[in-house]
């Protein structure tokens, strides 16, 4: 089973992938982990032949859980995933989420990425691209382009799921972990 899984920031994507990936006994792949180096350099922005051969290397494993959505290496992952999650939650909720998590974060100095050295910092909050604005921000976009994603024929292979709601997560994490790989 590879199981790719969107949604927007804060809607919980990181601990839907952690929790699926231990349940089925398959690696966690932190799209975000990937892409963020030293310093905030992202590769994303800087570097994206080597972010999508890290990522091509990470989702060429039989079985995989990946989180985050980075349009520039969605192909690869699509290409080999066999279920799509997107934890399609209110806006509001998610809002909620991240300033708690930036909170939490900002309070402990806790590396995000092990070796990067980047940590929260209360003074970025307001920067356009922190979490907490661009949770906001884009969320319509973001709905939008789910949507249309779940249409699309790059994805007519895979077992889709859409969460409305929190509670509908470990249902499906118990579905999941049930069915063979």
């Amino acid at each position: 089973m590879r199981v790719a899984v969107v949604g927007t920031s804060g809607s919980g994507k990181s601990t839907f992938a952690r929790a699926l990936a231990a349940r089925i006994g398959a690696p966690h792949v932190e799209l975000d982990a990937i892409n963020w180096q030293a310093d905030w350099r992202d590769l994303n922005t800087h570097d994206v032949p080597e972010f999508r051969r890290r990522v091509a290397a990470a989702v060429e494993a039989p079985a995989w859980v990946s989180e985050g959505n980075y349009s520039k290496v969605r192909d690869l992952v699509l290409a080999r995933a066999t279920h799509l999650v997107w934890l399609d939650y209110p806006r509001l909720l998610t809002v909620r989420r991240v300033l708690w998590r930036s909170f939490a974060r900002a309070i402990t100095k806790r590396e995000l990425w092990p070796g990067t050295g980047n940590r929260e910092e209360f003074r970025r909050w307001l920067d356009k691209e922190h979490p907490i604005r661009w949770a906001w921000d884009t969320y319509d976009e973001r709905r939008a382009a789910y949507a249309v994603l779940f249409e699309a024929p790059e994805a007519a292979h895979l077992s889709k799921h859409r969460l409305r709601r929190p509670q509908e997560a470990q249902p499906l994490l118990e579905r999941l972990a049930a069915r063979p790989a």
